[in-house]
């Protein structure tokens, strides 16, 4: 089986930028799952990311066996809690909210998790999530009762990168969150891209084209989407291959 952090260390190599699309289940209908996803596939989107903060594992298994049904894109799991940790998909980023200072998120959730990635197939990639406030407060910060960091502490944003770093965790995840009005600064994304061995994933308030290649240019080389879709899926056709 191929190794879908592999694949993502590749295309950097190969100067390739990857696009995942969001899939929020709380906020998808299952029986849009194959207009939607002739959308996705049609687009320039390499991954599908699927998760929530507060859906259930049930609903995420049946939404991922749904959305396999119509792709052959890897679908990687962003979950927001241990319950939605499902076989079904094909790799987890095994998340850290490093931003934050919550036992459960920095390690509790993860040790719940243990007894149901015994016997897995999934890829769990160790990935190191860092919130930043967007203007608006986040389901994450809600649910996590953890504070975003500051976009003008950009010293400090690098910093805890670069721990997540030296932590061993694979992935860094710079999230300005669902929602957020404007999508994360270029000076934060090249400062952090500039301290980092590990690839680097942007998401959270990316809604134009221009916007997407800011991000790109800024340092992102993964970048993930998920409300600029929700709102309006003729997003995708500015996004065709």
């Amino acid at each position: 089986m191929n190794s879908i952090y592999k694949d993502i260390q590749d295309a950097i190599i190969n100067g390739e930028k990857l696009l995942a699309v969001l899939i929020d289940p709380d906020k998808f209908n299952i029986e849009n799952t194959s207009r939607f996803l002739k959308k996705v596939n049609a687009s320039i989107a390499t991954h599908i990311f699927v998760g929530g903060s507060t859906v259930a594992e049930i609903i995420t298994g049946i939404l991922v066996e749904e959305i396999k049904k119509y792709t052959t894109l890897p679908v990687v799991l962003f979950p927001g809690d241990v319950t939605q940790i499902t076989d079904h998909a094909d790799a987890l980023l095994f998340l850290s909210l490093i931003s934050g200072r919550h036992s459960e998120y920095l390690i509790g959730k993860h040790i719940e998790a243990v007894s149901k990635l015994k016997n897995t197939n999934l890829e769990v990639i160790p990935t190191g999530y860092i919130l930043i406030e967007s203007g608006n407060i986040t389901a994450v910060e809600k649910v996590t009762e953890t504070k975003p960091m500051s976009r003008n502490d950009i010293q400090n944003i690098v910093d805890t990168a670069k721990a997540g770093q030296l932590l061993g965790m694979k992935l860094i995840y710079l999230e300005a969150g669902s929602g957020a009005k404007e999508p994360l600064t270029r000076a934060i994304i090249s400062q952090v891209k500039k301290e980092l061995k590990t690839p680097l994933i942007v998401g959270g308030g990316i809604k134009s084209k221009i916007q997407l290649k800011n991000v790109y240019q800024a340092g992102a080389d993964l970048v993930v989407i998920g409300t600029a879709f929700e709102d309006d899926e003729l997003f995708f056709d500015k996004l065709r291959k």
